[in-house]
């Protein structure tokens, strides 16, 4: 890509994208936090690494988040307070920009991504118990098409369309990449507009 993004750009794109929640009641609604950091050089995202031991995902990257409980109002607040109590950021901290298209999962799960922007100076407190490492990616390279491997994974019996991003050592896959992906398909479509 050969300009940065902005976050005019994420902000105008993500007013402008259709939110359509589909009815499954099959499907365990839960969110993510993905996390932007604004740098001199740039957007970056926030990316985890979860624990071994987990039931789900183990050892997978991710964005900080969870299953949604009963305690929260709604899939915004499970993303913050997930993110909170994974990385240790503060809730009233991050400034949410909006929502992007639900991302289900091949394990049962009905992502809400939720886009929001870290505080400058941030520090991570890590809960070891659901999440051993954190790394941060720069936005322009994750949203590059030609860093983003598209292939075919079969799971319980059916084909899935999943990406992979390789980035410095670590395989961002799954529900993750396809987050990105989207995103970055959405930032896309939204400056295709602009110049029409």
């Amino acid at each position: 890509m050969s300009t940065m993004i902005t976050l005019e750009q994420i902000q105008q794109a993500l007013d402008a994208a259709d939110e359509i929640t589909p009815r499954t009641a099959k499907l365990r609604p839960s969110a993510v936090l993905v996390p932007l950091i604004q740098k001199s050089d740039g957007l970056h995202l926030l990316l985890t690494q979860r624990s071994e031991h987990l039931r789900h995902h183990a050892g997978q990257i991710s964005f900080p988040g969870g299953s949604m409980d009963d305690t929260d109002d709604d899939l915004v607040h499970t993303a913050l307070r997930e993110t909170e109590e994974e990385v240790g950021i503060a809730q009233t901290d991050i400034e949410v920009l909006g929502k992007l298209p639900l991302q289900p999962t091949g394990s049962g799960f009905l992502i809400q991504p939720v886009v929001g922007i870290l505080p400058d100076n941030f520090e991570l407190t890590l809960c070891q118990d659901e999440v051993s490492s954190a790394f941060e990616a720069p936005l322009d390279f994750l949203f590059d098409p030609d860093n983003q491997i598209h292939s075919y994974r079969e799971y319980g019996g059916k084909n899935y369309s999943i990406y992979s991003i390789p980035y410095d050592g670590w395989n961002i896959w799954g529900a993750t990449a396809n987050i990105i992906v989207k995103f970055s398909q959405l930032i896309n479509h939204s400056a295709y507009i602009d110049k029409l």
